[in-house]
């Protein structure tokens, strides 16, 4: 009953005093993921023709670029019109962030994103994006059999929402049963301290990076802890690529599915797992095109990287972005009756662990947020070595000072140990590894931990 009260009374509530009409756009959702194919492809369509027409209009940047590419939005009879438009990517929307805005933005908020290939990225959200985004994730959680209001447990290291922990926001997650672990440091006693927390919560579902929910799950059945008689339904698993491993591992030890999901700050919720295995692309409000190095689209079955069209984003367009992610579309239809279409696979996101001179296993995020939010830098890479050296490349312009290599350094010996070595190298370029794709934390160290 007291989920009922939140799911139905208390987050919507909270939704309509922030100005959102997350509600509104998840009881669409639930109804629009039934249609099929074709109707779903009328309704995309539509809202990208709404999308093009309005920036094309009122924002700057797409207002002189329709211009140079003679491109008219009115004229658009299908998603793969798209392709007249050059892509929009990380380093266009740092040179012309201001332009990118729509006159008229409503409760635009900054956010900033490290990204799958290591360039770090400032970008801005409004109202419209939030409320379709939130609404998409709630939608997915339903899949499952839980809602908002059961109790939950988040495993996570963004410092936007362990920096967001106010009293305001812990009485909200208090109201809504949701409680906040941090990724970042896993040392022997702060994963007996998860255990503990954990088994104590009795959760209904988890969520955070699949390398963490499994890193814990293991410290579990390492130490004779039983978590499988929680209740747990599910653990909703996301910001990483997913591994067979972690999957088994979360499932044996905690009792219960493992829901994947794919997205990212920037690009959206792309995509997420039901029951019946389908990973289904939230079409009603995203574009998902698959394309080859030289940008051309790629024939289905064929590995292509995904580029975005976020049809949410009127007051900050996302319009054909790339994700540097590598993934192949799935051309079947899902068992579970839903039109939405699905990706097969997703190759493309991998993220380590990095160990601490003492021994301390933490997530590699913890070394990226040190980078990621200087001023100039425009790509990174992270290599520990060993526990005793790590290095950091970096890709830099003028706006960066040469005088916060210092501080970068500092800033991973406070995570690493005061006696560890850092090396700060600037490079023209970060090279990809051998299989063409990019890693921005490398941690020797923790293979052999």
């Amino acid at each position: 009953m007291y989920t009922t009260l939140v799911s139905n009374l208390i987050f919507p509530l909270q939704e309509r005093l922030k100005h959102h009409s997350t509600v509104a756009v998840r009881r669409g959702m639930e109804q629009s993921q039934w249609w099929d194919g074709e109707r779903l492809g009328a309704l995309q369509l539509q809202r990208l023709r709404a999308l093009l027409q309005e920036a094309g209009a009122r924002v700057p940047y797409y207002r002189d670029l329709f211009a140079q590419c003679s491109f008219d939005p009115a004229s658009v009879r299908g998603v793969q019109d798209l392709q007249q438009l050059p892509f929009l990517t990380k380093s266009v929307i740092r040179a012309h962030t201001e332009a990118l805005k729509h006159p008229q933005a409503l409760g635009l908020a900054r956010f900033n994103t490290g990204g799958s290939s290591g360039e770090p990225l400032i970008f801005f959200i409004g109202r419209e994006r939030v409320s379709h985004d939130v609404a998409a994730k709630w939608r997915a959680t339903r899949w499952w059999g839980v809602d908002i209001g059961d109790r939950e447990v988040v495993v996570w290291g963004s410092p936007i929402e362990l920096g967001a922990q106010d009293r305001v926001r812990l009485v909200r997650d208090a109201l809504m049963r949701t409680s906040l672990l941090p990724a970042f440091e896993m040392s022997e006693a702060k994963l007996d301290g998860f255990v503990a927390h954990i088994r104590h919560q009795r959760p209904r579902m988890l969520f955070g990076y699949p390398s963490a929910l499994s890193h814990i799950a293991r410290h579990a059945e390492k130490r004779g802890i039983a978590m499988n008689d929680l209740g747990i339904k599910v653990a909703f698993v996301t910001s990483e690529r997913l591994y067979d491993e972690q999957r088994a591992t979360i499932a044996r030890v905690f009792g219960c599915r493992v829901a994947n999901g794919y997205g990212g700050r920037d690009a959206g919720f792309i995509a997420h797992e039901c029951p019946e295995g389908g990973m289904h692309l939230t079409a009603e409000d995203i574009v998902v095109e698959l394309v080859d190095r030289e940008g051309r689209a790629v024939a289905p079955g064929t590995p292509g990287e995904i580029v975005v069209t976020h049809l949410a984003t009127r007051d900050f367009p996302f319009i054909r972005y790339r994700t540097g992610d590598i993934a192949v579309m799935d051309t079947r239809r899902c068992a579970c009756g839903r039109g939405l279409p699905m990706l097969k696979e997703i190759q493309g996101r991998s993220t380590d662990f990095v160990v601490a001179a003492d021994g301390t296993v933490m997530h590699g995020l913890a070394l990226v947020y040190i980078v990621r939010d200087l001023p100039g830098v425009e790509a990174f890479k992270v290599v520990q070595h060993s526990r005793a050296h790590t290095s950091v490349q970096l890709v830099v312009n003028a706006a960066f000072d040469r005088a916060w290599s210092e501080r970068i350094a500092a800033g991973f010996r406070q995570r690493l140990g005061a006696q560890v070595r850092v090396d700060v190298e600037f490079v023209e370029r970060i090279a990809p590894e051998k299989s063409g794709k990019y890693r921005y934390i490398v941690s020797h160290a923790a293979e052999a931990a």
